[in-house]
């Protein structure tokens, strides 16, 4: 599959909400107006993936938090058309995240459903450790979610 992670745009809100209904029906999904309101906030950050149609398959969203002394990021969503899942295309959105927490530094936290195995293992694969449960966490279905934290990158020591 081809295709490429890109900035996301006011335009795409439409089409991550669609997503969000597919994925999320008994979480309370998000709507286009709540894409839109991430895109404004200076410190958030999204990105979409694209294939070659130049169709949004999926997106994921950070948030850049503390200051510079003591940065830290929260990853807030990473969603895939069901079509295109378990084929790289979450993993790069992550990847994609990770890069923009990583020019800030610190750690990186998340909360994901406690059956969500597949998400479960791809955080596990790029550093992340559980640290903690949150019960009844998601709205309207009550399911539980595991925080996870992934620590700051270690520093170059240079002589």
């Amino acid at each position: 599959m081809t295709f490429d992670v890109v900035p996301m745009v006011a335009a795409d809100a439409e089409r991550c909400a669609e997503l969000e209904d597919m994925l999320f029906a008994g979480d309370g999904p998000w709507s286009a107006n709540a894409f839109r309101a991430e895109l404004a906030a200076p410190h958030i950050r999204y990105v979409v993936a694209r294939d070659g149609a130049d169709r949004v398959i999926a997106y994921g969203g950070i948030a850049l938090l503390g200051n510079d002394s003591h940065p830290e990021a929260e990853i807030h969503t990473i969603g895939a058309d069901p079509a295109i899942q378990r084929q790289g295309v979450g993993g790069a959105l992550l990847d994609e995240l990770l890069r923009i927490a990583d020019r800030r530094g610190g750690p990186v936290f998340l909360e994901v459903r406690t059956d969500n195995t597949a998400a479960i293992a791809l955080y596990r694969r790029e550093g992340f450790d559980v640290v903690g449960t949150r019960k009844h966490y998601y709205q309207p279905s009550g399911a539980d979610a595991f925080t996870m934290r992934r620590p700051a990158p270690a520093q170059e020591v240079r002589s």
